[in-house]
């Protein structure tokens, strides 16, 4: 079963989407729109990652936040050194 729904997307999406269908990368828009949601869907959320980790190593330490906490504050330096 199907169900329809209109959707607005910006222009460069569209062209891109009706691009996809005529290189023969989806068979049409919908299939294409439909895989994206349902794969963004699909995706687990930074929440379950973190549930998972902590499931599997046990929740940080103090020394496990001290380092999180130097390597977050060395992170804008490290992007703008890179150019990113």
């Amino acid at each position: 079963m199907t169900g329809k729904i209109a959707v607005s997307l910006p222009d460069e999406l569209v062209t891109a989407a009706r691009q996809a269908v005529s290189d023969g990368r989806a068979a049409s828009v919908s299939a294409l729109v439909a895989r994206a949601l349902r794969e963004h869907l699909e995706r687990p959320t930074l929440s379950d990652v973190v549930a998972e980790m902590v499931s599997d190593v046990g929740e940080p330490d103090a020394d496990d936040r001290a380092w999180a906490a130097a390597a977050l504050a060395t992170a804008p330096a490290v992007r703008a050194a890179s150019g990113a």
